[in-house]
């Protein structure tokens, strides 16, 4: 998984970039960043990337935390703000998911979050204000993906529903197609984790990416919350995988790894042979909340999953 030549290479590359920046248009310069982040993370027929979501081993502080993903051979700490991007540089590492912004609309309630957000028309120009400023964050360090939610039904019916999303994500898309930044809904279970979640099954989710209509708004299949829901988990990645821009791990029941002696019905070995054998090129976040010492949890499910 580790290409250290290449990699040198980039980071000088990126740090060269930064100088010139002053003379490069915003663009060019987010560009030449992405470039040099792509040169150092391979996309080889090896194993599946890896990322670690930090909010799982927040114990741990983050720039130890990317010190020692990087020391698994991890390429990606994952759902983070743009004010923890400089550590990840600092590690030579990525961010293949960037976490949602929040803002308070003129009634005062807070949306961007899991329970408000695209769904209801009266947040849309809120969100349209953080996310175009977080759109511009995400491309400007050279990063790609940025999750985004349904927000809860509260009563809203699942068509109007779908209605009011594509509303509201139609009008982030043209500023997202011009940076290179993928909006990445997440399907969430609202039976254990997440009550009254809109976006918690898959066809509901794809049938959204068909209304919004471009390739920079795809969907975040969770294994776990999916398995909860709907489970069908290795069919529905072989038959929607074109819908899937990025994966979450965790082991259920409970949330927390997933060894398969630990009376799982997850079996990950075969659910990443089968995300690989669609021809995936993205990564596969961890996402389990451990029970044991953290970094020795992390390590072995990222070795369960190197298929």
């Amino acid at each position: 998984m580790r290409t250290p030549i290449s990699r040198r290479i980039a980071l000088r590359n990126l740090a060269g970039a930064a100088v010139v920046a002053g003379s490069l248009s915003r663009a060019r310069a987010a560009e030449a960043a992405k470039a040099a982040i792509a040169a150092a993370l391979p996309v080889a027929s090896g194993p599946i990337r890896q990322s670690v979501c930090q909010w799982c081993f927040k114990q741990i502080p983050l720039d130890a935390l990317v010190a020692a993903a990087k020391e698994m051979g991890l390429l990606s700490v994952e759902l983070l703000n743009p004010e923890d991007f400089p550590t990840l540089r600092k590690h030579g590492l990525h961010c293949a998911m960037v976490s949602f912004p929040t803002g308070k609309t003129p009634q005062g309630v807070t949306v961007g979050g899991i329970a408000k957000a695209f769904n209801r028309v009266e947040h849309h120009d809120t969100l349209v204000e953080i996310y175009t400023k977080r759109i511009g964050e995400v491309a400007d360090a050279g990063f790609t993906q940025l999750i985004c939610f349904s927000g809860n039904r509260e009563g809203l019916a699942d068509e109007k529903g779908l209605e009011n999303c594509a509303l509201g994500l139609k009008r982030l898309l043209p500023l997202a197609e011009k940076r290179g930044v993928t909006l990445v809904m997440e399907l969430l279970n609202s039976k254990v984790n997440h009550k009254d979640y809109m976006c918690d099954r898959s066809a509901w989710g794809i049938e959204l990416v068909k209304r919004v209509g471009s390739e920079r708004f795809k969907l975040l299949y969770d294994i776990y919350h999916m398995q909860i829901m709907e489970g069908d988990v290795i069919a529905t990645i072989k038959a929607q995988h074109a819908h899937f821009a990025h994966y979450h791990t965790a082991g259920n029941p409970g949330r927390n790894e997933f060894e398969p002696h630990d009376n799982q019905e997850l079996n990950y070995p075969a659910i990443m042979r089968a995300i690989k054998a669609t021809g995936y090129k993205g990564f596969v976040g961890q996402e389990f909340l451990p029970k044991r010492d953290p970094l020795t949890s992390l390590r072995a499910a990222v070795q369960l999953c190197n298929v």
